[in-house]
């Protein structure tokens, strides 16, 4: 696998930079006590009239991630010589490091290949509300293929004729299809697979499964083991004590529950489990600074007791 080393200004924290390929980030694991991983880029934005979907899939990214960390910037048409924060600094998912950990929330897939001390990131679409991808869930790859056909269900039939766009009983296997040109199949009603759309990635647009862009399904399907764990989890708010004492919050724009959620023009509330109270509640930690993070939900990580 050739491997590209990202440019960056510094390491903050004695943090490791990131490494990235032509398919997925690749992350060596933070030392024992630490989930914050990897470093934020700056990037000036060409004059050749690229939308932020391309830049976005350039650095690896969701559209999502590119547009949560740099609020306000135009996703058709994103001004030349302007500078945008290229989000690769994460806090690593509250779950076990072991095969395939996928947080719906942020739009991110995490791969620990296995005897390797090394996490993966690639950049996911999810399903859209009504058909929403599942949020707590631990399964695994259950089988593997190359050149998937796919097989509507009555619901997306009735979906798709009434917009004058019916669709065969079983769509062949090929470029067009939807589902791509590999697919992990994981339980018995979701896969992991690619696209027939230069679009999504970042964005809520499938029928439940998760999607990714080609090369980084083909790359993924070439890695990952039939049996693989996958972890579904929904975590909008992660935060992590690092070893030298320093305090992360990072925050997304939580998934809405509901047309009137989405087409609100308010805030959605965060979720807040107990452990995350306790950590906001912290003698140590800094309320304005906890405040700015809740509220602006750049996606970035942000150190919330400055020293």
């Amino acid at each position: 696998m050739k491997i590209h080393r990202l440019a960056t200004a510094s390491l903050l924290g004695g943090l490791a930079l990131a490494s990235l390929s032509a398919q997925a980030i690749e992350y060596p694991l933070p030392p024992t006590g630490s989930r914050l991983i990897g470093d934020n880029q700056e990037y000036v934005v060409p004059d050749d009239g690229r939308a932020l979907e391309a830049i976005a899939a350039e650095n690896q990214l969701g559209l999502t991630n590119l547009m949560e960390a740099n609020p306000g910037v135009d996703p058709f048409l994103p001004k030349a010589g302007s500078k945008l924060v290229i989000p690769h600094q994460l806090i690593l998912p509250d779950a076990p490091r072991d095969g395939i950990v996928i947080n719906v929330a942020e739009m991110r897939l995490y791969y620990y290949p296995k005897g390797n001390k090394v996490v993966e990131v690639l950049p996911i679409g999810i399903g859209q509300l009504g058909t929403d991808t599942p949020e707590n869930w631990v399964t695994k790859i259950e089988r593997k293929k190359e050149g998937p056909t796919w097989t509507p269900t009555a619901k997306m039939h009735a979906e798709y004729a009434a917009r004058g766009e019916p669709l065969p009983a079983v769509w062949p296997a090929g470029p067009d299809n939807p589902m791509g040109l590999f697919a992990l199949y994981i339980g018995r009603m979701y896969a992991i697979h690619g696209t027939n759309a230069k679009f999504g990635i970042g964005l809520r647009v499938s029928h439940g499964c998760v999607r990714l862009r080609n090369e980084d399904i083909e790359y993924l399907f070439k890695k990952v083991p039939v049996g693989t764990r996958v972890q579904f989890v929904n975590q909008p708010v992660k935060s992590s004590v690092e070893p030298g004492g320093a305090r992360y919050l990072e925050v997304h724009q939580p998934l809405s529950r509901s047309e009137a959620e989405f087409n609100s023009s308010a805030q959605a509330p965060l979720p807040m489990t107990p452990a995350l109270t306790r950590f906001i509640a912290h003698k140590e930690s800094d309320s304005r600074l906890i405040k700015q993070a809740l509220e602006q939900r750049t996606g970035i990580p942000t150190q919330i007791n400055p020293v």
